[in-house]
């Protein structure tokens, strides 16, 4: 894995429609703040790793350098990365890479996204290969909807049961907004609300669907002798992976989703997990629908293929549960998207320094951090633990 590599600091804004500020404001906002978590002065940063959806999403191209002096860049090195939804892990992974190589000791990473200032269902319905795909794949919800759809017959589960798994976990995940003070979303709801709200694809509701999201994220990662130096409590990197699909939608299994199940398997290697329900304290995994949240859970083995819905509807990933995922809220309650995949790595930094605040879990010292992306292709994880 190279040079071990920490989380010294993260910094977010508050979520949502952001028009109170341009887009570079906002930028620099989320950079201030992790300024100030840190204590550290752009001086003391050797490169910025930046990144949003595609740019066509806000219709500003080269980002990276329309944000040089909001992202503090100015006379350093920069690197754009994106990857759609998995932007803000490709971001996170990015930053470790340079300092694991001994290429750089700090790196500022930054994710944002002004979705409020365009249009990203346009944008999303016609990325699609035009031929092919883009007549049936109706942008994010048509693509996760039909996938939910494949895991539920793969399995045979009943209609009526996923679609209780389904509302418990959206009531969940909005209950533990209101315990973040970032969050976008925070509604208080019932299930017989989320299970009688409009359609928006079929089986998806509306409150099954992430949010439209103004929003940055800031994280610095480090070097092993920088983050000693500081003589604060950091989340060390203690392993990541990285996997892609075919590019086509129907050329590969999305019930039993190889690109998810091959980046958790890397991570847990590097890590050296054997058993990620036991061993894990927390998980953010990426869930912009909540469907998808519960086969995600069996591609990173925290249940068998089918079982999800039963352990959901326990209470097994809720905050109190055996392995809690997404207290924060998760990308289901805020997604601004090029920095929603970061927000995970930072939510998870937070809990194992046990600085989470309201929705701390307790004792939390191993976590999971995910994103997904592309046209349903890429899958990123990343674990955070408290001790090297």
């Amino acid at each position: 894995m190279g040079r071990a590599v920490a989380v010294v600091g993260v910094g977010q804004t508050r979520h949502g429609r952001r028009m109170d500020v341009s887009y570079p404001e906002l930028v620099r906002e989320g950079v201030m703040a992790v300024f100030e978590d840190t204590g550290l002065t752009p001086d003391d940063i050797d490169g910025v790793v930046s990144g949003t959806m595609p740019s066509m999403m806000e219709g500003v191209a080269l980002t990276h350098f329309y944000f040089a002096d909001a992202i503090q860049a100015v006379g350093k090195p920069v690197l754009k990365t994106e990857t759609c939804g998995s932007t803000g892990m490709s971001i996170a992974h990015t930053a470790y890479y340079w300092i694991a190589s001994g290429m750089a000791d700090v790196i500022l990473a930054v994710g944002h996204e002004k979705m409020n200032e365009g249009d990203s269902q346009a944008t999303m319905t016609t990325v699609a290969e035009p031929f092919y795909q883009r007549p049936f794949i109706s942008g994010a919800p048509g693509v996760f909807s039909m996938q939910s759809a494949i895991w539920k017959d793969r399995f045979g589960l009943s209609d009526e049961k996923v679609r209780e798994a389904a509302a418990y976990i959206s009531k969940t995940h909005h209950d533990s907004a209101f315990d973040n003070p970032y969050a976008h979303i925070k509604i208080r709801t019932t299930i017989e609300q989320i299970v009688n709200a409009r359609i928006i694809t079929y089986p998806v509701r509306l409150l099954d669907v992430c949010p439209n999201s103004d929003g940055v994220c800031a994280v610095i990662f480090a070097s092993e002798e920088k983050a000693r130096k500081m003589g604060r409590k950091v989340a060390w990197v203690k392993g990541i992976g990285y996997r892609g699909d075919e590019y086509f939608f129907g050329d590969s299994d999305k019930a039993e989703w190889v690109s998810a199940i091959e980046a958790a398997k890397q991570a847990y290697a590097q890590a050296g997990i054997k058993n990620p329900r036991k061993e894990l304290d927390v998980a953010e995994v990426y869930n912009p629908f909540t469907f998808q949240e519960m086969m995600l859970y069996e591609c990173f083995g925290f249940a068998a293929p089918g079982e999800a819905p039963d352990l959901v509807l326990k209470g097994t990933f809720a905050r109190q549960g055996e392995l809690p995922c997404d207290p924060s809220g998760g990308v289901l309650c805020t997604n601004p998207i090029g920095a929603s995949g970061l927000i995970r790595v930072a939510e998870a930094a937070l809990q194992v320094t046990g600085k989470g605040g309201a929705h701390q879990v307790p004792g939390a010292r191993l976590a999971l951090a995910h994103a997904m992306g592309g046209v349903a292709q890429f899958n990123g994880v990343m674990i955070l633990g408290s001790e090297l």
